[in-house]
């Protein structure tokens, strides 16, 4: 039986070459409010999700695994929300798939903290699942 049902898009994270000009597109254009800024990572809500910008030259930027921006790799990772978040069990389904789990722990998403797990799609974009936040519970 399948542990996973995605109840929404959580947030994005994306890796930016001027901060200070996507905080103005996302933040003042857009609309987005500011949620957060914690350790080099700029969160913005969008709704119900979360937009979180990375400045390319920080640490977060550049992790390894991540293609430069120009090669169109500017993405760092997508979050999708669970209604109900069984870790053992997930991750027990994903290598049953054949699918690594390559981390996971207690992240900050658009509803607060929860529990996550990241894994690579077949063409390696980072997939995080956000279990339903501590505030909700």
């Amino acid at each position: 039986m399948n542990p996973i049902h995605v109840t929404k898009l959580d947030h994005v994270v994306l890796r930016v070459a001027d901060i200070d000009t996507s905080i103005h597109f996302y933040r003042d254009i857009l609309g987005c409010p500011e949620k957060r800024i914690s350790d080099g990572l700029y969160q913005y809500q969008a709704g119900a999700s979360m937009i979180d910008l990375v400045p390319i030259e920080s640490d977060i930027g550049q992790r390894s695994g991540y293609g430069p921006p120009d090669a169109g790799r500017n993405v760092d990772h997508f979050a999708l929300t669970l209604g109900e978040f069984d870790e053992d069990a997930i991750v027990a389904y994903l290598e049953e798939n054949n699918v690594k789990v390559e981390r996971s722990g207690r992240r900050f998403g658009a509803q607060g903290y929860g529990p996550s797990v990241y894994f690579q799609d077949p063409d390696g974009n980072f997939v995080e699942l956000k279990g339903p936040s501590e505030e909700a519970r």
